[in-house]
């Protein structure tokens, strides 16, 4: 059965996963706990609720946790157009509206937290207190390796371009993409991958110092992927924010989790609501 919320958006029951559609996209997202204020989590690229169920696990029992799908992730379905930060951000939004949420806290992890920090940047006011794990969001430094690496890609798309004669684009940076690509870009076709390409090039290193929020950042020592000095980079911008260094790497919150659960408890406790 579907509610109708206005002429654009619908809410199903699916049992234990609910979907609500925003802007023609289908939002796939779970409800767990209660609590008069809710507490959101996004998860990163390339991955869904799944990959988060630790988190919601670790709070469930002292809060209302809303977890999603992020467009083109999970059960939700793709966007109809190519998303950068911004877009992702509005979405988010609008599902908070959509819920009749009036205040909520967040927490973040890798694009997740790029996504939270957007929101935050825009002086969003239902957003109270943000948890950024591993965010992306710093552009990281290029080695020459990188550098070598666009440039051979750049002359290939070119050369076979002129030899092949490729009957499309589509074919060619498939291509491509198995030999230069990333794991992220590999696992992307169509809307998606040009997504992944628009975000993963979008910095947000200038609107770190707008926000206002309380916010806690959570990092993994050893990351390979967002290394610990965004997170001190974010932690020197962002005013009212302190760095909590964990073991392990880009999921931090997965390799070590119990130290992850206590600090995330604590600094969510009721007692601060």
């Amino acid at each position: 059965s579907a509610i109708l919320l206005n002429k654009w958006s619908f809410i199903y029951n699916m049992g234990d996963f609910m979907e609500i559609t925003i802007d023609n996209i289908k939002i796939n997202y779970i409800i767990e706990g209660e609590s008069e204020k809710p507490i959101l989590i996004l998860h990163g690229w390339g991955a869904s609720i799944e990959a988060v169920m630790g988190i919601v696990n670790a709070l469930k029992d002292r809060r209302k946790v809303i977890a999603i799908d992020l467009p083109g992730h999970g059960k939700s379905s793709e966007p109809d157009r190519v998303f950068g930060g911004e877009d992702y951000a509005n979405i988010v939004k609008a599902f908070v509206e959509e819920l009749g949420i009036e205040k909520f806290d967040a927490i973040g992890h890798s694009f997740g937290g790029k996504t939270l920090i957007q929101i935050a940047s825009e002086g969003y006011e239902r957003l109270d207190k943000m948890v950024l794990i591993d965010a992306s969001g710093i552009l990281p430094k290029r080695s020459l390796s990188y550098y070598l690496k666009v440039y051979t890609y750049k002359f290939f798309k070119k050369l076979y371009r002129l030899i092949f004669f490729y009957k499309s684009e589509e074919e060619l940076m498939k291509k491509l993409s198995k030999k230069f690509g990333s794991d992220d870009y590999k696992n992307t076709s169509g809307i998606m991958r040009k997504t992944f390409v628009k975000v993963v090039n979008e910095s947000l290193l200038d609107k770190l110092e707008l926000i206002e929020n309380d916010t806690l950042i959570l990092w993994g020592k050893n990351d390979d992927t967002t290394p610990l000095y965004m997170g001190k980079i974010m932690n020197e911008k962002i005013k009212n924010s302190a760095l909590v260094e964990l073991e392990g790497g880009h999921f931090s919150y997965a390799d070590d989790y119990q130290i992850f659960t206590r600090v995330i408890r604590s600094y969510l406790s009721k007692e601060e609501l």
